[in-house]
């Protein structure tokens, strides 16, 4: 017994870079390119649409509003306080990459041994006490202000 079936997602081109999130960090044409969290972006993006709406009365396009609807859900840090105490300890940490401190700003993950499975490359940086202690130390932030 045989049914066709249409696909279920659609196929993917491979990405034409060398960009690639695993053990060793490759980001291509992105490396050394600035990055934010989750929380950072949703401050950034809202300063935006305040100093237009300021500007002129334009109705915000659908997909400037579904961006920020998801950064609203997903953002981590809304005080701005507890987002500029997060973003100071991750700077500390001068021997992690920009986006590998984008990741763990916006993850918020609960251990060691968590960040180094979803973020492989960091795995011969940073030791797993440091990297816990800071998980902590973040997590005490969130906790803090939620």
């Amino acid at each position: 017994m045989t049914t066709d079936h249409a696909p279920t997602a659609r196929s993917r081109e491979k990405p034409s870079g060398e960009e690639e999130a695993a053990a060793d960090l490759k980001l291509g044409e992105f490396e050394g390119v600035p990055t934010l969290t989750v929380s950072e972006a949703r401050v950034l993006i809202n300063a935006v649409v305040s100093h237009r709406r300021a500007q002129k009365n334009e109705a915000e396009p659908e997909n400037l509003t579904k961006t920020r609807d998801y950064l609203e859900m997903f953002a981590r840090f809304k005080q701005p306080e507890a987002l500029e105490s997060v973003e100071r300890m991750l700077m500390a940490k001068t021997e992690l990459e920009a986006f590998e401190r984008s990741q763990l700003g916006s993850l918020c993950l609960d251990s060691a041994e968590e960040a180094k499975t979803l973020i492989p490359s960091l795995s011969n940086k940073i030791s797993d006490s440091d990297l816990q202690e800071l998980l902590d130390d973040i997590m005490k932030l969130r906790n803090f202000v939620e």
